[in-house]
């Protein structure tokens, strides 16, 4: 069965997602909807580009994933179909797969599929829909559109190596109040070379050892960790790490290395 997944900032009360899914529906019967989410904070690329990035390849080769994030139709707006590792995304050319990829996708082209005046507002109803069911009927690239050699480009914020420290900054708070930083495993492994490290954050907190789970510290207890996506966590056992911690979006954390 063909997998569209969804990646949006819909939402849950509106009408726009169930809008979405019943175009799938109406167009691909047959199609199997899975939701990432469609919680992301509204027009948040970087958010949705590190959720995107850290489940696609969960999912079977072939899979179409619907990205849903500042789609809005401009003169200026292009949309691209692509196809990387042996999935395919959808989505508007705002920055978004640059942060997600990190080697060149195998094919890119801009979709020219005729626009619907009534969904000019909402084209993910639209042109979105029709590209993605197209794909995920077997369909090709070069049916929907026109290749394209570049895409735009946002740059991650990347940690700095700074004589015996790495400084990085948080860049997701999870569900669970978990906070995670761009630093990633192979990164620190690069750097500790095996030495011991603090990690420094806000109000003078530290933590000196890696853990492997959540329930290595007792509940209440702070700890560190590499996540399923493979950066640096800050986390409390059953409890709220960025509350409690103080720690938001772009907050510096140090590691210095003894």
């Amino acid at each position: 069965m063909a997998i569209i997944t969804l990646t949006t900032d819909l939402g849950d009360k509106d009408i726009y997602q169930a809008a979405l899914k019943g175009s799938i529906y109406k167009s691909l019967p047959t199609v199997n909807i899975v939701d990432i989410t469609n919680n992301v904070a509204a027009f948040n690329v970087q958010q949705a580009a590190f959720i995107l990035k850290n489940s696609f390849h969960y999912f079977p080769d072939d899979t179409v994933h619907l990205i849903g994030i500042d789609t809005v139709y401009s003169d200026h707006t292009k949309y691209l179909a692509i196809r990387y590792k042996k999935h395919y995304f959808v989505g508007a050319d705002n920055g978004i797969f640059s942060l997600m990829f990190d080697s060149p996708p195998e094919e890119i082209v801009e979709i020219n599929i005729m626009q619907d005046l009534k969904f000019l507002h909402f084209p993910l109803a639209d042109i979105f829909v029709k590209a993605a069911c197209h794909l995920a009927r077997g369909g090709k690239l070069n049916e929907i559109g026109l290749p394209v050699e570049e895409i735009e480009n946002k740059m991650n914020l990347q940690p700095v190596i700074e004589k015996n420290q790495i400084k990085g900054v948080v860049i997701y708070i999870d569900s669970f109040q978990n906070v995670i930083t761009n630093i990633t495993k192979e990164f620190f492994n690069r750097v500790q070379q095996g030495r011991r490290f603090v990690l420094n954050f806000k109000r003078n907190e530290t933590i000196t050892d890696l853990s492997w789970h959540y329930n290595e510290v007792p509940v209440g207890e702070k700890l560190c960790l590499f996540g399923i996506s493979d950066h640096l966590e800050i986390a409390i056992n059953k409890g709220n790490a960025s509350g409690l911690l103080g720690l938001n979006l772009n907050d510096k954390v140090i590691i210095e290395f003894q």
